[in-house]
């Protein structure tokens, strides 16, 4: 073979050689940055005050539903209840509509007493609270005050529930 050729294949496996070293055994670092942002914010959702059956209206008659609020943590939040789609009705006296334009008045409270009425203005006739993350029940107090019966059948209102925060 030529001398020079095998000069060259000499040279290259030698710079070959010495390219294939291993490396050194080390270490790397970083950081990663891990984060989450919590908003204040609360949600709501009810069961009903559902009154039991009655034939005639000679006595009050009462119920208890639910409205559960779940809000953040420390999140302060205020509870209200308009006056209901009743006709004529007000947050002091609601009305449940039923067969040819019937009504029969109720109300709803925040104390088993049925002596604080429940309304929509802060500070004045709703209910407070202070969130834990968790759901917390708070109990609506109805009361259907004794007076004339109305025709016979199925009497009902929607009443909308604001939490505010």
């Amino acid at each position: 073979m030529n001398r020079k050729i095998i000069g060259l294949i000499s040279a290259t496996a030698l710079f070959v050689s010495a390219s294939i070293t291993p490396a050194a055994a080390g270490t790397a670092t970083t950081t990663l940055g891990v984060s989450l942002t919590i908003t204040a914010g609360c949600t709501v959702s009810s069961s009903p005050v559902a009154f039991a059956g009655q034939s005639v209206l000679a006595a009050a008659v009462t119920a208890t539903g639910t409205v559960t609020v779940t809000c953040t943590n420390t999140t302060t939040y205020t509870v209200a209840l308009d006056q209901g789609a009743g006709t004529g009705a007000t947050v002091t006296t609601r009305t449940m509509q039923g067969p040819a334009s019937a009504t029969i008045s109720y109300g709803l409270y925040r104390d088993g007493a049925w002596s604080q009425n429940w309304g929509k203005t802060a500070g004045t006739d709703t209910a407070s609270g202070t969130g834990n993350g968790s759901a917390q029940n708070i109990t609506v107090y109805g009361k259907v005050p004794a007076q004339t019966s109305p025709a016979a059948g199925s009497y009902a209102d929607t009443v909308n529930v604001t939490v505010n925060f």
